[in-house]
């Protein structure tokens, strides 16, 4: 049985690289001069991934860089709750969308100011 395989140039991967690299950098500069829980942080070439352990945690992401929220349900009684933001502008780099979530347990008790920034 044959595998078709994707072959792309050089060029791309280091490129995508490139981008994930400064996409991590970004984020750990914001992490070093803010107070942001960040336990798992994971770097792609589109966005910065962070997963936070509570809706507290979501909540100080929310206050530090604003944004809005999107909540999906997670299958087995569990929704989703992510904060689409970005990092401020930086000269070198832009700004670098972050995308942090909170998986709750659906009808979990949710601060105000939170459900306000969930995108209708």
């Amino acid at each position: 049985m044959a595998q078709d395989l994707t072959v792309r140039p050089l060029s791309e991967l280091s490129a995508r690289c490139g981008q994930e690299s400064d996409n991590r950098l970004a984020v750990q500069a914001l992490l070093d001069y803010t107070p942001l829980p960040a336990p798992t942080v994971i770097a792609r070439a589109e966005a910065v991934f962070v997963t936070v352990t509570d809706m507290d945690d979501l909540g100080v992401w929310l206050r530090e860089l604003g944004g809005k929220i999107h909540r999906t349900s997670a299958g087995d009684g569990l929704e989703l709750w992510t904060l689409l933001t970005h990092t401020p502008p930086s000269r070198k780099r832009g700004r670098v969308q972050v995308r942090v979530s909170v998986p709750v347990p659906m009808g979990e008790s949710v601060m105000d100011y939170i459900r306000a920034a969930v995108a209708a």
